[in-house]
């Protein structure tokens, strides 16, 4: 075992997108980060093993982002790893943080030099549904519209506009919200709550066609600029699809802000994970958001398996 300490960041999906519907693509890590700031990955991929000791009770601050242009982006570690106080960063780092403009850009917020960089290139539309059907709008930048998609951990997705730059597509996500009732944000309990018992494919695909639908035929009728409605689907990547499918699984019996966790991968959506607990045949969904700036240290550990294994089923 290893002493080193580690400051969680989280799941995080990079690497290039599914080509077909069985393809297994991008490659989702667990990243973590030292104390001298250097970064570490852990591979999330099925089969892989995740072995970890939460150390210290609380959050700690994950530092701030500057923007340099549109694909650059440099991480600041925080100066006095403070504790979380707004989310997962400290007051001063919050401030400092240049990616949080962005959300005000298209409303005459002001931005950093690098950051409107960032903004100016072309983004993406996009509706998605989540495993309970919960369906909400959001936006990618064109480098990353695979990626965004595969991070959120959608059951089913469709690119509805292309848009020139990330003021316009933030003025018609705004829109949709405001004419349609179409959320921008699901909460990571939700999602990961839903994947206990998914609706069927069929069904989350029927009801993502419907929003799209929806979201295109507002669009066709606004005086908005800059833009143009897309009809194309999202790639689910295939290393997502046991934890849409209907095998009997449990929610994680333990809480990961504190303890010792082991376990292997069978499956990823997101930051959600099908895992197989030694000594069981059971499969329980441990949500990995859950760990976010919380400090670990890594480790052979195994997750204790419940002592009354029949009030599982």
């Amino acid at each position: 075992m290893t002493d080193t300490r580690y400051l969680v960041h989280g799941v995080f999906w990079d690497g290039p997108p599914a080509a077909t519907p069985i393809d297994d693509g991008g490659a989702p890590v667990l990243r973590l980060q030292s104390p001298a700031g250097d970064f570490r990955e852990l591979s999330l991929r099925p089969g892989s093993r995740l072995g970890l000791h939460v150390v210290e009770p609380g959050r700690f601050c994950l530092g701030h982002i500057q923007v340099q242009s549109a694909r650059s982006r440099r991480h600041i570690l925080c100066h006095s790893a403070a504790p979380a106080v707004r989310g997962k960063q400290c007051e001063r780092c919050f401030v400092l943080d240049e990616s949080r403009l962005m959300h005000d850009f298209h409303r005459g917020g002001r931005v950093t030099p690098g950051l409107r960089d960032y903004l100016m290139q072309e983004h993406w539309l996009y509706v998605a549904t989540f495993a309970g059907g919960t369906t909400k709008v959001g936006t990618a930048s064109g480098p990353r519209k695979w990626n965004r998609l595969a991070e959120q951990g959608a059951a089913a997705a469709r690119y509805v506009a292309r848009a020139q730059d990330g003021r316009v597509v933030r003025i018609l996500e705004d829109l949709v919200t405001a004419r349609l009732g179409l959320t921008q944000q699901v909460r990571s309990a939700a999602k990961g709550e839903a994947l206990l018992q998914p609706l069927p494919a069929e069904a989350l695909d029927a009801v993502n066609a419907g929003a799209a639908g929806d979201v295109r035929a507002l669009l066709a009728g606004t005086a908005v600029n800059g833009f143009q409605t897309v009809e194309e689907q999202w790639l689910r990547p295939g290393h997502a699809d046991a934890l849409f499918g209907r095998s009997p699984r449990h929610a994680y019996p333990h809480a990961l802000d504190r303890g010792q966790h082991g376990f292997d991968v069978a499956a990823i959506s997101g930051a959600n994970i099908l895992a197989r607990l030694d000594g069981t045949d059971a499969r329980f969904v441990v949500d990995l958001s859950r760990l976010a700036a919380r400090t670990v240290v890594l480790g052979e550990y195994a997750s204790e398996v419940p002592a009354v294994q029949e009030s599982l089923f």
